[in-house]
């Protein structure tokens, strides 16, 4: 029987170790990009087409390649960065293993052309599916031009897993932000379509935030900074007001390498507890720098996960880091109880002595007097103010019933219950001249709440209410969500819009990724009466928002809109708007927290019931549940 076990050929496993390691477009520009920086580049020009299917160019100043290291980059595991596998423990460069140029010249072809300073010649190389086809001398400019053109032309399945443009050109703006942000020395530029869309000079890192999110981010900045012998930390952090209900604008970078990591997440997040609106995220821009050697980022094929020593440690450090910087910046509350009980010293001044201003006081003095003067008596009391008689009897009483208990005995609470209800037996016009402590149920009357309504609102979030089958219970958000996305969709089938037109139109600032889109998403927007117009590059009008949305701002709702669009994979026209229907109904809904009133619980129930699915949200999530007798009866067996 013969053997059935054999080696793979290079260019296999190369398409093999590019399935993992070039995943899309945006992983060869990180790929390359990162490289360039590893060069020692100080300037970078990335330039797509199509959103990098078509052509990725990547251009650098670094130190370039001789003629025969440009040929072995393309080997696989052939490296500069490491020699021995003790130095996976000493990294301080992006790339080390030697898989991103094979990887990429497995499947797509590939240009480079390089040169060193110290040369008069360059060397192109052109490469195809891993094979060389061509290697010639060339005169170029130092450093290495990288030009990738037809991404998984000879793998089809691949290419056609990409997704639309837009998408991916979402994507290539993430992993550009992702190096750029930990480069500010380097002065870096993106071109899609012969569209620039960032040029960033080289600078320190404030200002490479600024200029990559727009000069409203400069504003809403915290710095933070600490130094410790296990990490040092700085960077910075949003203001808890500027906090969004999308992510996007979240780093971690540890020795200038992008990193995913959900566990110091949560410790930003517990930092801001108490003082971020509910389900909103702070951007941060947050830098780490460790000793290599506690830290492994050997971990996954694209290096954007990186493992701690002891990163319990760190967590704490971090944490107690962003509670400085917050605290400092009078951002969190806080209670000073070494001045509590403290007599006030007034500060002096050198005019003179300080002179307190002789104030009279009436004790008597009644603002409404006015209004209640021609409907309630009132009797003159003394310092020439006045006082209503039901004040003073009010008062009266309990002097007499603390003097008639000057013994240890409590006084006779059963004395002030009958003088209360004595007193809601008094007309509107008497009782309304005395403060009175009042407890809300809901925005109806006590008996509207209690006695005559059908419903009843638990929590502020569940509506209550009885059925023949037992008790009904519908969730007030979801319910709103589903009557506004049928109230869309009614928009979109009959034609017509609904939209109120704004006299002061609201200026929104986006970064370059929500411009692009909301540029694609613009006229699906207008469909559903959101109408806006570009100002300038990074500013748009609300011209128009849909009217009867007065739970939400625009600012808000084109925020909801572009983070459910940011990971989101929408190909068909007519989803596109369904989809905004759905995020923008997601954000208009009545949010839990809110008190209704009966006639509010009553619409709501009624409206729920005239949609096509009342059962479900637009997004699946149940709306309604029904407690039948037979489970009542059980819990109180």
């Amino acid at each position: 029987m013969s053997n059935v076990i054999q080696l793979l050929p290079d260019s296999v496993a190369n398409q093999i170790a590019a399935g993992e390691v070039i995943q899309r477009p945006a992983s060869v520009i990180k790929e390359l990009m990162e490289n360039a920086i590893d060069a020692g580049a100080t300037n970078i020009q990335v330039i797509t087409k199509d959103a990098g299917k078509s052509l990725i160019q990547v251009i650098d100043n670094g130190s370039g390649m001789a003629e025969t290291d440009a040929r072995m980059a393309f080997e696989r595991h052939a490296t500069s960065k490491i020699s021995e596998a003790s130095d996976l423990f000493d990294l301080r460069t992006m790339g080390f293993r030697g898989e991103a140029l094979a990887s990429i010249a497995a499947v797509a072809q590939v240009e480079l052309k390089t040169r060193r300073a110290d040369d008069d010649l360059g060397v192109q190389i052109n490469i195809s599916a891993s094979q060389v086809e061509s290697q010639e001398p060339v005169q170029c400019s130092v450093g290495s031009q990288f030009c990738i053109k037809n991404l998984f032309f000879n793998v089809p399945a691949r290419r056609r897993f990409l997704k639309k443009t837009s998408t991916e050109l979402r994507h290539i703006i993430n992993e550009f932000q992702r190096v750029a942000l930990a480069n500010p020395l380097v002065a870096l530029s993106l071109t899609h379509n012969e569209v620039p869309m960032f040029s960033l000079p080289a600078g320190n890192n404030k200002q490479r935030v600024v200029n990559m999110n727009g000069k409203q981010m400069g504003n809403n900045l915290i710095p933070i900074n600490t130094d410790t012998v296990m990490v040092k930390i700085s960077g910075f952090i949003g203001k808890p007001e500027s906090a969004k209900k999308s992510m996007g604008d979240q780093f971690f970078f540890v020795n200038n390498r992008y990193m995913r990591h959900p566990y110091l997440h949560r410790a930003v997040m517990d930092a801001y507890d108490n003082i971020l609106q509910p389900e909103t995220i702070p951007a941060y821009f947050i830098f780490l720098e460790v000793d290599p050697q506690i830290i492994d980022v050997n971990i996954h094929p694209t290096k954007t996960e990186i493992k701690f020593e002891d990163e319990r440690a760190i967590w704490q450090i971090l944490n107690a880091a962003i509670r400085e910087s917050l605290g400092k910046f009078n951002l969190m509350p806080s209670i000073d109880f070494d001045t509590t009980d403290q007599v006030h010293i007034p500060v002096s001044h050198k005019e003179g002595e300080l002179v307190e201003p002789s104030v009279e006081v009436n004790p008597f003095y009644n603002p409404f007097e006015e209004e209640s003067k021609q409907s309630a008596p009132s009797y003159n009391g003394g310092g020439g103010g006045t006082a209503t008689f039901q004040s003073k009897a009010s008062a009266a009483g309990w002097e007499n019933l603390y003097e008639d208990n000057k013994s240890n005995e409590l006084p006779d609470f059963s004395a002030l219950a009958n003088a209360e209800m004595d007193r809601e037996e008094k007309p509107f016009e008497e009782q309304q001249q005395e403060p009175v402590q009042q407890t809300f149920l809901s925005s109806g009357s006590k008996d509207e709440a209690i006695g005559n309504s059908r419903f009843f609102q638990l929590k502020n979030r569940y509506i209550l209410t009885s059925v023949k089958s037992g008790l009904m219970m519908i969730d007030q958000k979801r319910a709103h969500e589903r009557i506004v996305f049928e109230g869309f969709i009614r928009t979109l089938q009959s034609g017509a819009s609904l939209s109120q037109k704004s006299l002061f139109p609201e200026e929104l600032s986006f970064g370059p990724e929500e411009v692009a889109m909301v540029g694609e998403l613009k006229e699906d927007l207008m469909t559903l009466g959101l109408e806006l117009e570009q100002a300038n590059e990074e500013t748009f009008k609300v011209l128009s928002t849909p009217a009867g949305l007065e739970n939400v701002s625009a600012a808000q709702l084109i925020d909801g809109i572009l983070t459910d669009f940011r990971d989101g994979e929408v190909d068909l026209q007519k989803e596109v708007t369904e989809q905004i229907a759905m995020s923008m109904a997601r954000r208009a809904a009545i949010p839990y927290g809110k008190v209704l009133s009966s006639l509010e619980m009553g619409e709501l129930f009624d409206q729920l019931f005239a949609c096509q699915v009342p059962n479900f949200s637009p997004s699946g999530k149940t709306i309604i549940s029904i407690m039948d007798m037979d489970e009542m009866l059980k819990r109180f067996a």
